[in-house]
């Protein structure tokens, strides 16, 4: 059961400000008319499942704004957050009549949902989209091989800094900025959930933002606001390459 609370109004695709890195990214004005004719949007409260592990899914689509988590439940009720949805993220699988996690909007979180059997009916005609869609899910698999060294191999530093990285440069994509120089951008889990999708203690995560603040790495206004004087220092504290990472 879906737990909406309001469909947001409706905009054209050509305003839409993820279209640059969306399943339609490469759609022609014909395409797009077609995607018109199926979709539809969605607007979830923070804390509310967007979609069960298990439920049966009538959609398909792709997170407009808002942050939102991919969790997984063990059979003796334990929760591991295995994924974050991040603004132009894919959610749903054609072919797949079920939902493999549970879907939870972090912060109140916009959708444009397209009805998915007429989706999947465009996948088998339009290659733009059928390709679009196939290179997003090959980078979703690189990126969670990349997550495993994350999780496995990292310092308790490293692994903050990795996930700072990867939210400056997602937000620096989605409004066409280049990584050079600082970087600014609002902090979208709260240290709470940092913890969880990392696997730290809630204590750890504040003692390494402060360190990483008190180092000159990062910049905090709040708790949320966080300003990256210099991409490739933080890259560096990461353990990455500044041109290199795990998710653009």
């Amino acid at each position: 059961m879906l737990n909406e609370r309001s469909l947001s109004p409706q905009q054209d695709c050509e305003d839409c400000p993820i279209r640059h890195r969306a399943v339609c990214a490469r759609c022609e004005t014909d395409e797009l008319r077609k995607l018109e004719e199926i979709k539809f949007y969605r607007r979830f409260e923070a804390g509310s499942h967007v979609i069960w592990c298990g439920d049966r899914m009538d959609f398909v689509g792709s997170v407009i704004s808002g942050i939102g988590t991919l969790t997984q439940t063990l059979e003796d009720g334990r929760t591991q957050m295995v994924g974050l949805l991040l603004p132009s993220d894919f959610i749903g699988r054609p072919g797949r009549d079920e939902a493999a996690y549970d879907v939870i909007a972090t912060t109140d979180l916009v959708m444009c949902c397209f009805r998915k059997k007429p989706f999947e009916s465009m996948l088998a005609k339009t290659p733009h989209i059928a390709h679009r869609l196939l290179e997003m899910t090959l980078d979703e698999l690189d990126a969670a091989r990349d997550w495993m060294i994350v999780l496995g191999r990292k310092s308790a530093r490293e692994k903050i800094a990795s996930l700072l990285s990867i939210i400056a440069r997602r937000d620096a994509s989605l409004h066409m900025r280049r990584i050079e120089g600082p970087l600014a951008f609002d902090l979208p889990l709260t240290r709470e959930a940092m913890a969880d999708y990392l696997g730290l203690t809630l204590e750890t995560v504040s003692r390494q933002i402060s360190a990483l603040k008190r180092d000159g790495v990062i910049e905090l206004e709040g708790k949320r606001h966080v300003t990256v004087p210099d991409m490739a220092r933080l890259m560096e504290e990461a353990g990455d390459d500044a041109d290199g990472g795990m998710l653009v």
